[in-house]
């Protein structure tokens, strides 16, 4: 299965994916005179693994890599949250990525910080809807052009994990651990830390992105990330998603 984060569904991952919607640019957080603005545009963690079972994850990776789904095209109702310091912002979007390929978002609310919402979360949907118009969401997906995998086992969580090892030193690429279901091969959380500093200001950029099977598609449902800005501290950004529509069906309130 293709991955890309960019998104809403894992054309991505994430989009996202997001799209696992196809998404992606990567995360990219910059600080310019004293200002910081963060543009997370979906990927990324710190390995922390924890003890697993001897290898039985590789049938799981093996499915994992055979399931070919193509983006799913979807409405989706997404928060946007970030915080540098003192400042904080949000925002509220009603997204859509369409069946010939088209992403494209309306904000029906925000609030807090006006430089959070347009340096930094307004960002992250141009950003995205960029990345996806110009067809480079898969420079970030999770395929074998991108990354060295190596299964590690199943552990204490029943998940299996496969550790993800960038073939680039690259913003859209992250150094990390991906979590598959055992004997279904479907994706669950992929975390890590960017392959590469955003810039000289942004360093040790952690995200962690969180999957969920909604009426038959595997597809973004949240993602955090963690930076280091120099002289201004840690910032943080939050990202999650309320179906309304995948594939044409109607998603029901409670998903």
């Amino acid at each position: 299965m293709e991955l890309i984060v960019l998104g809403g569904t894992l054309v991505l991952s994430l989009a996202l994916a997001v799209g696992g919607a196809a998404w992606l640019l990567s995360g990219l957080l910059r600080v310019m005179r004293g200002r910081a603005a963060m543009i997370l545009l979906v990927l990324a963690v710190v390995p922390t693994l924890r003890a697993t079972t001897p290898n039985t994850a590789e049938p799981t990776f093996q499915l994992f890599l055979t399931r070919q789904e193509p983006p799913h095209p979807y409405r989706a109702v997404r928060r946007l949250e970030a915080e540098n310091g003192s400042r904080q912002g949000w925002l509220e979007a009603t997204t859509e990525y369409s069946a010939n390929g088209v992403f494209r978002y309306q904000i029906t609310a925000e609030g807090g910080s006006s430089q959070i919402r347009s340096r930094v979360l307004k960002a992250v949907l141009d950003g995205e809807s960029s990345v996806i118009a110009l067809g480079e969401a898969a420079r970030s997906s999770l395929a074998p052009d991108n990354y060295i995998f190596q299964s590690q086992g199943v552990d204490a969580d029943g998940l299996a994990n496969v550790l993800l090892s960038p073939r680039r030193k690259e913003r859209a690429l992250l150094s990390g651990v991906m979590f598959l279901r055992p004997g279904e091969g479907e994706l669950v959380r992929v975390q890590g830390r960017l392959a590469r500093n955003p810039s000289f200001w942004v360093r040790d950029v952690d995200i962690v992105r969180k999957y969920s099977r909604i009426h038959g598609a595997v597809v973004p449902v949240a993602m955090e990330s963690q930076a280091k800005i120099r002289f201004l501290g840690p910032a943080s950004f939050r990202m999650t998603y309320r179906y309304l529509e995948i594939d044409g069906h109607a998603i029901p309130s409670d998903r």
